[in-house]
């Protein structure tokens, strides 16, 4: 999963979001269409706790572009530094924004 883009998930709510989530979401101000857009074109990896951490890097914002076109990817651009963190089962435990990189393990 390290550096894979594409889709977590084939439906976007498939797996659903958590209580914990959605609030997150709420506090933080992260538009649902951003978790979205995440979910589809996100890179992922392992967190090494049993859940995977998606984020926009520059080829999921290159993809993102690609299909969706720029003015999609533009209006993302705020977003650049967000990520949801992703149970094994589908569900969106948390989501945020990062201000450091992630790091490697």
């Amino acid at each position: 999963m390290s550096g894979e883009t594409g889709a977590f998930m084939t439906d976007s709510t498939a797996g659903g979001l958590s209580r914990h989530a959605r609030v997150r979401m709420q506090q933080r101000c992260i538009p649902s269409a951003v978790v979205e857009q995440l979910l589809d074109f996100g890179a992922g990896r392992h967190d090494h706790r049993g859940a995977s951490i998606v984020y926009f890097d520059k080829r999921s914002r290159r993809a993102l572009e690609r299909v969706r076109g720029r003015a999609a990817a533009r209006s993302l651009e705020r977003w650049r530094n967000a990520y949801a963190v992703v149970a094994t089962d589908g569900v969106i435990v948390t989501v945020g924004r990062r201000d450091k990189p992630l790091r490697r393990h």
